[in-house]
C-alpha cells in the first residue's frame, strides 16, 4: 500500500494529456487572480508553472517537460508568426532604418554592461580566465529579448502606437542580433579555453545559414500560404491551411537546423505584405486560437525551473546580470531612439519594455552548456534559468507601465472587444422620441421628420411602455386615405417584442437582438421597472462602435506620423 501511495504522490504515472489539461486550467485560473491585482496575466502563468513544476509540487516533472518540448517550438512559432504580421511594408519602409539603429544600440548596450558587471563580479569568485569567459557569454545572451511575454502584454491591453510598433520590430529582430553575438563570443571563449574546433569561419557560416535559411524558408511558405488562401475564401476552410503552414515551417526549420522563430516571423511578414487585406482574417483566426497555447507555454516556462540545485556563487552572479541587462537595455534603447529621432514615447519607454527573456536565451544557454563542460557550462544554464524567471516576472509589469505612460492602451480594439466594455445605458439613444397613446398621426409624422430613428416607442401616461411604432406601420397609416387624421399612436403601434434594462451589458443585448431577429430593443429603467428610458437600435450601435474604433486607430496613427 505504501509503495502504491508513493507512486501516486510522485505524479510520474500521470498521462501527458492530463498534465496538459491541468496546466492550462491552473494557468488560466492563476492569471485571472493576477489580473485582479492589476498584474499582467503572463506573470500568473509563470508563477503557477513554478508552483506545479520542478521547484514546487512536482506535478509537471522533467519527463513531462521533455515530452512537451515540441509544443514549445509550436508556441514560439505561433508567436513569431503573429509578430511577423505586424511588420508590414509601409511600417518598415518608414521606420526600418530607425528600428535598426535602436536594435544595435539596445543590444550592444546590454552586451557591454552585462559583460562588464558579470565579468567583474565573477573575478571576485573565480579565476580571471573563467571571469572573462562568463562576461562574454552572459553579455551575448543578455541581448536577446523574449517576444512571447512582451507581445502577450501588448495583446492583453490592446495597444497601438509608435511605442507598440517599435516593440514589435525590436523583439522580432533581437533574436538575429543575439545569435550573431553568441556565435562570435563562443568562438572567442573556445580560443580562450584552448579548444577551438571548426574555427571562426565555420561559426560564421553556421550563423549565416541559420539566419538566411530561416528567412528564405519563411518567405517560401508564406508565398505558398498566400496561394492557398486565395482559393479558400471561407474562414473555416482557411484556418487549417494557416495552422498547417505554421507547423510545416517550424518542422522544416528544425529538420534543417534553422532558427524556427525567425522562420515563422518571415512567414508572417511575407503573408502580411503579399496580401495586406486578406491576411487580416488569417491573423485574426490564429489570434482566436492562440490563448490556450500561450497559457501552456508560459506554465511550462515556470515548470522547467529547478531552483534548489543552484550553488551559492551562481546566485551571486544573478544580480549583476539582471541589473546590468535592465540598465543596458534602457540606456541603449534611449540612446538609439534619440539618435534615430524616434518619437518621444519610444525614447522614454522602449527600454523598460525589453526586460523579458525566455526562449532564445534559454536555448542558447543549452547550446553553451553542451559546448563548455565544467563550471562555465553549468553556470550559464543555471543562471540563465533563474534570471529568466526573474525577468519574466518583472518584465510584463514594466511593459504594461510603459504602454500606459505612452497612452497606447486600448487603441487597438475590435468592435466586439469594444462592445464588451459598454452597458446598454451607455450606447442607447436617450433622446429617441416616444409618443403617448393618444398622439395623432400628423403629430407623429411632424416629429419623426426631424429624426433618423427607425422605431418609436409608445407609452402610457405613467411612462410605461405599451407598444412600438415601426416605419412600416406609419406607411400603412399614411396610405389610409380619409382616416389619417383620426389615427392615433395606439392604432399604429405593434406589440413590444422584448425589452432590455439600461444596466445590462451591451454585448448581451446585441446577442439577444440577433438571436430573435430584431433590429431594435426598447430600454427600460430596470428589471423591475418598466419605465421607458431610451431605444437601442442595432444599426446605431454598429455605427457608434465603428466610429469609436476608427477614432482610436486615428489617434494611434497620428502619433506614428
Amino acid at each position: 500500500m505504501s509503495a502504491a501511495l508513493a507512486t501516486f504522490l510522485s505524479f510520474s504515472h500521470i498521462p501527458i494529456l492530463l498534465v496538459v489539461g491541468f496546466a492550462i486550467f491552473a494557468g488560466t485560473v492563476g492569471a485571472r487572480l493576477f489580473q485582479r491585482l492589476r498584474i499582467p496575466q503572463v506573470v500568473g502563468y509563470i508563477v503557477i508553472g513554478l508552483l506545479i513544476g520542478r521547484s514546487g509540487f512536482g506535478f509537471i516533472d522533467a519527463e513531462a517537460i521533455k515530452s512537451l518540448e515540441p509544443f514549445n517550438s509550436f508556441a514560439l512559432g505561433v508567436i513569431g508568426f503573429m509578430i511577423g504580421g505586424e511588420l508590414r511594408r509601409d511600417v518598415l519602409r518608414k521606420h526600418g532604418r530607425q528600428f535598426f539603429k535602436i536594435l544595435l544600440a539596445e543590444g550592444m548596450g546590454a552586451f557591454l554592461v552585462v559583460g562588464l558587471l558579470v565579468g567583474a563580479t565573477a573575478l571576485l569568485l573565480t579565476d580571471a580566465m573563467t571571469a572573462v569567459a562568463l562576461g562574454l557569454m552572459f553579455g551575448a545572451l543578455s541581448s536577446a529579448t523574449a517576444p512571447a511575454a512582451t507581445v502577450n502584454v501588448l495583446w492583453e491591453y490592446k495597444t497601438r502606437g509608435p511605442l507598440t510598433r517599435a516593440i514589435y520590430a525590436i523583439v522580432a529582430l533581437d533574436d538575429a542580433l543575439a545569435l550573431i553575438l553568441f556565435v562570435v563570443c563562443v568562438s572567442l571563449v573556445t580560443r580562450l579555453m584552448g579548444q577551438a574546433p571548426g574555427g571562426a569561419l565555420t561559426a560564421a557560416a553556421q550563423v549565416a545559414w541559420e539566419l538566411a535559411g530561416a528567412v528564405a524558408l519563411g518567405a517560401a511558405t508564406g508565398g505558398a500560404l498566400n496561394f492557398a488562401l486565395r482559393r479558400a475564401r471561407d474562414a473555416e476552410k482557411a484556418f487549417p491551411f494557416i495552422l498547417s503552414m505554421v507547423l510545416l515551417t517550424i518542422g522544416i526549420a528544425a529538420l534543417l537546423k534553422l532558427d524556427g522563430i525567425l522562420a515563422a516571423m518571415a512567414l508572417g511578414v511575407t503573408l502580411a505584405n503579399l496580401a495586406p487585406r486578406r491576411s487580416k482574417s488569417a491573423f485574426e483566426a490564429v489570434r482566436r486560437f492562440a490563448p490556450p497555447v500561450y497559457v501552456l507555454f508560459f506554465v511550462l516556462v515556470g515548470a522547467h525551473l529547478h531552483l534548489q540545485t543552484m550553488p551559492a556563487w551562481m546566485w551571486a552572479l544573478t544580480l549583476p546580470y539582471v541589473v546590468g541587462r535592465s540598465a543596458g537595455k534602457m540606456l541603449g534603447a534611449n540612446f538609439g531612439a534619440r539618435r534615430a529621432r524616434a518619437a518621444k514615447t519610444v525614447q522614454k519607454y522602449l527600454g523598460m519594455s525589453l526586460f523579458c527573456q525566455a526562449g532564445v536565451a534559454v536555448g542558447l544557454s543549452l547550446v553553451a552548456s553542451q559546448r563548455f563542460s565544467g563550471e562555465i557550462g553549468s553556470a550559464i544554464i543555471m543562471i540563465i534559468a533563474v534570471t529568466t524567471l526573474i525577468v519574466e516576472l518583472i518584465g510584463p509589469p514594466f511593459v504594461k507601465l510603459a504602454v500606459q505612460r505612452a497612452g497606447e492602451v486600448g487603441l487597438n480594439v475590435t468592435k466586439e472587444e469594444l462592445m464588451a466594455s459598454y452597458t446598454v445605458g451607455e450606447a442607447m439613444d436617450r433622446d429617441s422620441p416616444s409618443f403617448l397613446e393618444a398622439v395623432t398621426l400628423p403629430e407623429i409624422t411632424r416629429t419623426i421628420a426631424e429624426t433618423d430613428a427607425m422605431h418609436y416607442p409608445v407609452v402610457d401616461a405613467a411612462g410605461g411602455l405599451t407598444g412600438v411604432i415601426a416605419l412600416q406601420e406609419l406607411k400603412n397609416g399614411l396610405a389610409a386615405r380619409g382616416l389619417a387624421d383620426w389615427l392615433v399612436a395606439s392604432d399604429l403601434m405593434g406589440p413590444v417584442p422584448d425589452t432590455v434594462s439600461q444596466g445590462s451589458p451591451l454585448a448581451e443585448a446585441v446577442i439577444k437582438m440577433r438571436e430573435q431577429g430584431l433590429d431594435y430593443l426598447p430600454v427600460v429603467a430596470g428589471d423591475g421597472d418598466a419605465k421607458l428610458v431610451g431605444m437601442l437600435e442595432l444599426r446605431a450601435v454598429d455605427r457608434m462602435l465603428s466610429s469609436e474604433v476608427l477614432r482610436r486607430q486615428q489617434l494611434a496613427d497620428a502619433q506614428l506620423a
